[in-house]
């Protein structure tokens, strides 16, 4: 662990993210990693729940205060949380991608998700904390999750997860310095990039049922902007619309 990060190990805990956002304005550090062998109320998006063995997995949440970013480009931070995962992680596998907004997949398996809480002062972004589940070593899931799967089930051997946490934490730094420098539109390029379904004409849902459509563009603010087969551009926020998974 590099010494400009604070590092936090807890046994067992509700949430590393709930730790860390009651205790943000404790840490002046620039970047405070939070981790977990277990967490009794693991959050995904929404009212989602994050389903982890004990000791099996990286369950850990990193808080930074990135101040320079604009609030209604938040999104950013996303995306380079995203791109950091993906990659340590094409260093060990193959067909890597990045599932708007931040899901990391495998093929069409769920690899790792996300969760983002950000407090806003004034016109800035005061904290921000990136909740990471990483399935690494676990190979029964027994939740109704639709497509869970885990490194050591591709790779057919287990992970070092501390090696992997190092690497983890090394690339998001590297990440986090491009955001400082305002090199925005250079994490954006390689978000779209690194899509998952960022070629082609898919299946989507949204509240008025099924359609086909291509992903076009996803703006800084978040939106999802789909094209349609007749040409039209849709922007979705999340939750507005969800991936149709074979």
């Amino acid at each position: 662990m590099k010494p400009s990060i604070r590092h936090i190990h807890l046994a067992e805990i509700d949430s590393t993210n709930r730790y860390l956002c009651e205790r943000a304005h404790e840490f002046r550090e620039s970047i405070v990693v939070a981790t977990a062998e277990y967490q009794t109320h693991g959050k995904g998006q929404g009212s989602n729940s994050w389903e982890s063995e004990w000791g099996k997995n990286l369950l850990f949440s990193i808080l930074i205060h990135p101040v320079t970013v604009p609030v209604n480009q938040q999104f950013l931070l996303s995306m380079m949380g995203a791109l950091s995962l993906k990659d340590v992680l094409d260093g060990y596998l193959s067909n890597v991608t990045l599932k708007w907004p931040n899901d990391i997949y495998w093929n069409d398996n769920k690899l790792s998700g996300t969760l983002i809480e950000t407090t806003v002062h004034g016109h800035g972004i005061q904290n921000c904390v990136f909740g990471v589940g990483l399935n690494v070593n676990q190979t029964l899931f027994q939740s109704d999750a639709p497509n869970p799967v885990s490194m050591s089930q591709i790779l057919g051997c287990e992970i070092d997860r501390k090696t992997l946490l190092d690497q983890i934490l090394e690339a998001f730094e590297s990440y986090y310095d491009k955001m400082k420098k305002g090199l925005y539109d250079e994490v954006v390029a390689q978000y779209h990039a690194a899509l998952y379904r960022r070629t082609g004409v898919h299946y989507f849902h949204d509240r008025h049922g099924l359609f086909q459509a291509a992903i076009d563009h996803v703006e800084k603010d978040g939106h999802l902007v789909l094209r349609r087969k007749d040409g039209t551009l849709t922007p979705f926020a999340f939750k507005e619309v969800e991936f149709i998974l074979k």
